[in-house]
């Protein structure tokens, strides 16, 4: 046997183990653009809680003609990155917008929040760097700290705010300080604990980085995020973000702060050096979305309501979602595979929600995460509710 056919083996056999465990994840092909109610291949119509579109501009026809428009004009794209081969005016337009909604000096894009991340840590660390990290942030906070290579790093317990206060004293002589957290948790659709987080790294001389791909589009009267939430507007250092989500939900990220940061970034951040640009259209598209919600800030409110609606349905049917005020609303089930055979059953009765579980959440935490949309009736509301209650009976 070849080193290839043993490996193919090793792989073939922990997928069927997943098979056994009932954790292998089954993937769903669309027929449709997203939206609140999609086709499915094989399975037909269903309504949809698992996307993050939730100012219903995936399919916001606006948002689609933007980015045709781009797509004659400019085509698929540079074919190099930009430092070699340049770049195309709608990215210029969307990094000024992006800094323009956000209240920073500037932005700049890549091609995910993942990437971004991955360049923020990164450029900014050396051997005189300590990153403190809330326990729960993104896997690409996680993932970027470990190829940033700081001098040291810390992991606080999730939003507890003492013990950074002691790691930010117990380490006070190192030159830089980076404290990253989520705004928007995605698997508890909790909220970082901004307010006194501003006021940590004040006190202890820490650059605040907030990465808000769940909230932008999502939080604060505006949907400027989990900032303008807390009246905390040009408080936060760094904000990191994706186009991916409330944005269009195409694809790409962006970093938002001062332009001294984002010119150092373009100039030595490997994900900017390494990667190609955004798609002209991708860019086009994002930044009509972000014009249609600077110019409709009634979308937020709306989700608002759907969200507020959606947890009454969810309580009143004796669920107990986790609390929170973000768009996200998980129900804990417990283990992986009870989590995905009740979202199979859900998808079943005609409702796409997705069940996690480990690795993605702790052992013993799997839960169904439901994410609303603006653009959602509450007859969609009340069919999913219908059928996780029939999925647990």
């Amino acid at each position: 046997m070849t080193a290839a056919d043993r490996l193919t083996a090793e792989l073939g056999a922990e997928l069927d183990e997943m098979a056994a465990n009932g954790t292998l994840k089954d993937l769903r092909v669309y027929e449709s653009p997203q939206g609140p109610e999609v086709r499915l291949k094989d399975l037909g119509e269903v309504v949809v809680l698992s996307s993050n579109d939730y100012l219903g501009m995936a399919d916001n026809p606006a948002v689609v003609e933007a980015g045709i428009e781009a797509l004659k004009e400019y085509g698929a794209g540079t074919a190099s990155v930009r430092f070699i081969c340049g770049l195309f005016e709608p990215h210029l337009e969307l990094e000024r917008d992006l800094a323009t909604f956000l209240g920073t000096g500037s932005a700049l894009t890549y091609v995910s929040c993942w990437t971004a991340n991955h360049a923020i840590l990164d450029a900014l660390s050396d051997g005189d760097t300590h990153i403190f990290s809330d326990e729960l942030n993104h896997a690409s906070i996680i993932d970027a700290m470990k190829l940033a290579r700081p001098g040291g790093k810390s992991i606080y317990p999730h939003s507890d705010t003492d013990a950074l206060e002691a790691a930010l004293l117990e380490h006070a002589d190192a030159r830089r300080k980076l404290v990253v957290t989520d705004g928007v948790f995605s698997m508890e659709g909790d909220l970082a604990p901004l307010p006194r987080l501003v006021e940590l790294c004040a006190e202890h001389e820490a650059i605040l980085i907030v990465d808000d791909s769940h909230g932008l589009g999502v939080m604060g009267e505006t949907g400027r995020g989990t900032a303008e939430h807390f009246g905390l507007d040009g408080k936060v250092d760094i904000i990191t973000g994706t186009l991916g989500k409330a944005l269009g939900g195409a694809a790409g990220g962006f970093v938002a702060g001062s332009e001294q940061l984002c010119r150092v970034l373009e100039q030595r951040s490997r994900p900017q050096l390494f990667s190609n640009g955004l798609p002209p259209t991708v860019a086009a598209s994002a930044r009509k979305a972000l014009s249609l919600l600077s110019e409709n800030p009634g979308l937020v409110a709306r989700l608002r309501e759907n969200t507020a609606a959606y947890r009454d349905l969810l309580i009143e049917a004796g669920f107990e979602p986790i609390p929170g005020e973000s768009a996200i609303v998980p129900v804990i089930v417990g283990e992986t595979s009870l989590a995905i055979s009740i979202s199979q059953e859900m998808l079943r009765e005609g409702v796409f929600v997705t069940g996690f579980g480990y690795p993605v959440v702790p052992e013993g935490t799997a839960r169904i995460r439901s994410q609303v949309s603006a653009v959602m009736e509450q007859r969609h509301l009340e069919k999913a509710v219908a059928a996780m209650s029939r999925a647990v009976a």
